[in-house]
């Protein structure tokens, strides 16, 4: 082995090494915000200084595979092609992110009815500290919702109140939503859903009411925290409806 792709190997191994430390600082980054160990501005600073990192250990890695192949057989080549894969999970993730991030509009609040968007009861001590407010932002906020996603529109089930009820609270526990309160008579289900990685909590209410043909369904999905939601609202929204459906 020659000095040249001696020195090739070593740049193979500082790569993959820093790009399992990016790896696990950008799963840290959510775990530990979820625990209640570092608040939001530090989770956002690991997830960006991983993607950082990555892109340095991503290149570290290449390089180090080429000169494992052309100047040494091969030798040395598993790390560096560990490093290359786990650089780009670790590159990949936020720039997914922050594509979304660049296509969805600056709001939080979706709700198929933007005139008379459902109003929360049961969740509101549990919003009670939250930055988001609970009330609907009014028309510019509808505006920018039907501009992004004009598929968000109202349900009518062919069906009678109390079976619609059903169907929609049994919806709502499909999607894993931790229910609040339900009350059939007023045609309310409220409940709190989680997102996977930082645990952030969205609040739903589902509103029913009688109309011709049936029973016209209404959700609204509104974040606690941040400004944009990056279109996770109404990605609910549409789950919901399909499984209603």
């Amino acid at each position: 082995m020659t000095p040249a792709s001696s020195a090739l190997r070593y740049v193979a191994l500082i790569g993959c090494v820093l790009a399992l430390l990016c790896g696990l600082a950008l799963i840290t980054s959510g775990v530990g915000y979820r625990c209640g160990w570092w608040g939001l501005g530090l989770a956002f600073k690991m997830l960006r200084w991983s993607a950082y990192g990555g892109v340095v250990a991503g290149t570290m890695s290449v390089v180090g595979l080429v000169g494992a192949w052309l100047g040494a057989g091969g030798h040395g080549a598993k790390p560096a092609l560990l490093g290359v894969l786990v650089s780009v999970g670790v590159v990949g993730m936020p720039w997914t992110q922050l594509q979304r991030a660049r296509r969805a509009p600056r709001i939080h609040d979706i709700t198929t009815d933007t005139e008379h968007p459902p109003a929360f009861v049961a969740v509101l001590p549990l919003r009670a500290t939250a930055p988001n407010t609970p009330e609907y932002g009014g028309p510019e906020i509808a505006a920018q919702q039907r501009a992004a996603y004009p598929d968000i529109q109202p349900i009518v089930l062919p069906l009678a109140p109390t079976e619609a009820f059903q169907r929609a609270l049994g919806a709502a526990r499909e999607m894993g939503w931790e229910i609040v309160a339900t009350d059939s008579a007023a045609g309310r289900i409220e409940a709190t859903a989680t997102t996977f990685w930082y645990g952030f909590k969205d609040d739903v209410v589902i509103r029913l009411t009688l109309t011709d043909g049936g029973t016209r369904v209404d959700v609204r999905s509104e974040s606690r925290v941040g400004g944009s939601d990056i279109g996770t609202n109404a990605r609910r929204i549409r789950e919901y409806v399909k499984r209603l459906q």
